[in-house]
């Protein structure tokens, strides 16, 4: 299907694209100021999407049939996980998957995490975590890195039940190695997945991933000799289902929720931290309510703390870990008056979504108490994508989040270092499957 004249297709592909790598939300914004909404973004070797940044255009998209969806292809995230996975299934077989791993997302399931993921930042804090160290005062905290620990533990516990140290750093080691071989080129320009003699970024890239994969079919092979009927974390109980996988399928889905299940929690607790701390009112209001709920507090009573809520919300709103939701029509459609073909994709531009200054007021301020006042909609504010694709994860991650804020918050004092402390915003960039910030932000620990 030819494309229609009016919205335009961009044609200095690579120009744009290293527009949007730089800088993706003011790319997008860039876009829409010139060209209205929807309008058209293509990416190198990844092909053409119709974008749209409006409630009425989510509305459009997250209620499209069900039947006439299915995950975009090529898809510049199936290196990472796989084509397996729950994130590029589509049809019978993704309502299949899905319905395998919902139960393990589900609230009252996620609520005896709680413990694992108070106790998590605990020893991260502490430094009684592997290859961690005291948070005490004067020492300079990598906060990404740190987040990155914390969830990671919780996401292994939760999979697997891993509490074995050695295991525990062997995976840290292989996941952080994974996750950053995957550059921003290789995830946005398929050209450069070729191997050179073992020394190209794809090289090291495909290295990385054998290694988090041997962990894994190393655990299910294990757990597929001494596991149990009653067996608790996600692994036993796909293994106990009455739906028959592959190791190979088994390591996807695994190698999937390793992955998402930590990188986007990880970076939205470090842009929270950021926010809170260029702000001291908002940081003061927060850390007074984490108080009053005492410093033994049920995790489940921190993750319902109202204001802390709306500092999580107002966080995903300005940082959606995942900033686009794309979906590849196999039939006809029509977003936002503009007729599509099967074969096309759509997109929604959460970063434009997500500042509509008609819906959000002095949208580029943080600013939590919005929250507080009103009740957004799901097309208005879709941090984890909608309708039947909407992350299945989302609880977790929310309830993650707000449990590792608190237990920081509750037990040290951090201050931005200086680099971060005034000026702008760092920004936020592609790095595998979320966006965050371009640099690590550190704190320094006062007390």
């Amino acid at each position: 299907m030819a494309l229609p004249s009016a919205p335009r297709t961009p044609r200095l592909v690579a120009a744009h694209a290293l527009a949007a790598g730089i800088d993706f939300d003011r790319y997008f914004r860039w876009r829409r100021s010139r060209e209205g909404d929807p309008f058209y973004v293509r990416f190198p070797g990844l092909g053409t999407a119709l974008f749209t940044g409006t409630a009425a255009g989510a509305r459009e998209l997250f209620r499209a049939p069900v039947e006439s969806l299915e995950p975009p292809r090529p898809n510049p995230i199936e290196p990472l996980v796989g084509a397996a996975s729950l994130i590029l299934s589509a049809g019978e077989r993704h309502r299949r998957d899905r319905t395998l791993l919902a139960p393990a997302f589900h609230r009252g399931r996620i609520r005896a995490y709680g413990e694992l993921i108070r106790d998590s930042a605990i020893d991260e804090i502490s430094g009684a975590a592997a290859g961690s160290v005291p948070w005490r005062p004067g020492a300079t905290i990598d906060a990404r890195a740190a987040s990155r620990a914390v969830t990671l533990r919780v996401i292994l516990g939760a999979i697997f039940g891993v509490d074995d140290r050695e295991r525990h750093a062997a995976y840290t080691t292989a996941v952080a190695e994974f996750l950053d071989a995957f550059s921003g080129p290789l995830l946005l320009v398929p050209a450069l997945r070729r191997g050179a003699f073992g020394r190209a970024p794809w090289d090291r890239f495909l290295a990385a991933r054998d290694r988090v994969d041997r962990l894994i079919r190393a655990d299910i092979a294990h757990r597929r000799t001494t596991g149990r009927s009653d067996d608790t974390d996600i692994l036993g109980m796909l293994l106990n289902s009455s739906v028959t996988l592959s190791d190979d399928e088994l390591c996807e889905q695994l190698r999937t929720l390793v992955v998402a299940g930590h990188e986007t929690t990880a970076t939205s607790v470090v842009w929270a931290l950021y926010h809170l701390h260029r702000e001291p009112e908002v940081l003061a209001r927060v850390r007074a309510e984490v108080r009053a709920a005492g410093s033994d507090a049920d995790p489940m009573r921190l993750a319902t703390l109202p204001y802390l809520d709306s500092v999580c919300q107002e966080t995903l709103r300005l940082h959606p870990p995942v900033p686009i939701v794309l979906r590849r029509l196999t039939a006809p459609f029509t977003l936002r008056g503009v007729a599509l073909a099967a074969g096309d994709t759509m997109g929604v531009a959460l970063p434009l979504l997500h500042s509509d200054p008609t819906v959000w007021p002095d949208p580029g301020r943080f600013r939590p108490e919005r929250f507080l006042e009103r009740r957004f909609g799901p097309f208005e504010f879709a941090p984890f994508g909608g309708g039947h694709r909407r992350c299945v994860g989302a609880t977790l991650a929310e309830y993650e989040m707000r449990i590792v804020l608190a237990t920081i918050l509750a037990r040290v004092r951090l201050a931005l270092t200086p680099r971060y402390a005034r000026g702008r915003t760092p920004l936020s960039v592609p790095h595998n499957i979320a966006t965050g910030p371009y640099r690590a932000i550190t704190f320094d620990v006062l007390s």
